[in-house]
C-alpha cells in the first residue's frame, strides 16, 4: 500500500537527513519508513514527525521502498510532500 503511495506523489525527499529538514521546515504529509533500517538512523526522522503529528507508514523493505522511488539503493525513508 504505501508502495503506490510512494510511487503516486508528486513529489518526495528521500533519505532520512533530508526527510528530517522537510519536516523541520513543515513540508511533509506522510512519512513513509522502511521496518529494516537500522533503528539509530530512523530514531531522528521518526521522533520528528511524532513531534509534528505527520502520519507515519511502514514498509517492509528499504530495498522495495528504493524502487518505488526510482533509485538503485534502498531508502531508509522517504517523506511525502504537500
Amino acid at each position: 500500500m504505501s508502495y503506490e503511495k510512494v510511487l503516486q506523489a508528486h513529489k518526495v525527499v528521500i533519505g532520512t537527513k533530508q526527510a528530517v529538514k522537510a519536516l523541520q521546515e513543515g513540508n511533509v504529509h506522510e512519512l513513509i519508513i522502511a521496518v529494516d533500517a537500522d533503528q539509530k538512523v530512523i530514531a531522528q526522522v521518526i521522533k520528528e514527525a511524532s513531534e509534528r503529528d505527520v502520519p507515519i507508514s511502514y514498509v517492509d523493505s528499504m530495498k522495495k521502498l528504493g524502487k518505488a522511488c526510482k533509485i538503485q539503493v534502498g531508502a531508509a525513508a522517504v517523506a511525502i510532500i504537500r
